[in-house]
């Protein structure tokens, strides 16, 4: 299945608020990303991914629709040589590869634009395929904290892959 990574527009906004709605997609992300997915929670995000240059979020755009998207986040301080990845898929196109594909496109981004020596990501402990698919994209599990997440009133553990330049 074709896809490809873009800038986020207010015209994604409908799809936006479509897949993002969908629990199984907020079940494995931060609070930041909240569950139901409204309107304004989609108005506020595109104009917080299309403000920053250089642009860093981007769509996953599948067939002319933005079904998903993923970032890098830069860090500062003493961790300014490390980026964090993020990501989501909409759930009819899980399975096909798109993730992994979209996660390398990104890593090489994240090298070439950033002063940077490491990618890394922190999927939940029961997310299965994420890991699977940062593992299929070169990236390394460093570290397992048991317990530290807190979400929907249980606790998740806090996985950190990474990938170094």
């Amino acid at each position: 299945m074709e896809f490809s990574l873009r800038p986020w527009t207010m015209d994604d906004l409908d799809s936006l608020v479509r897949y993002a709605g969908n629990y199984n997609i907020a079940r494995y992300l931060t609070d930041r990303f909240p569950h139901p997915y409204t309107r304004e929670n989609g108005i506020a995000f595109i104009e917080m991914a299309t403000k920053e240059q250089p642009i860093h979020i981007f769509a996953i755009d599948i067939e002319g629709q933005a079904s998903g998207g993923i970032g890098v986040h830069p860090q500062s301080d003493v961790f300014r040589k490390n980026a964090e990845l993020g990501y989501w898929l909409a759930e009819p196109f899980w399975g096909h590869g798109i993730m992994t594909k979209a996660v390398r496109q990104m890593v090489n981004f994240a090298f070439q634009t950033y002063d940077i020596t490491r990618l890394f990501a922190r999927p939940f402990g029961t997310n299965i395929g994420s890991q699977k698919v940062l593992e299929k994209a070169g990236f390394i599990l460093e570290a397992r904290f048991e317990k530290t997440i807190f979400k929907n009133g249980e606790f998740e553990d806090e996985l950190i892959f990474a990938v170094r330049s």
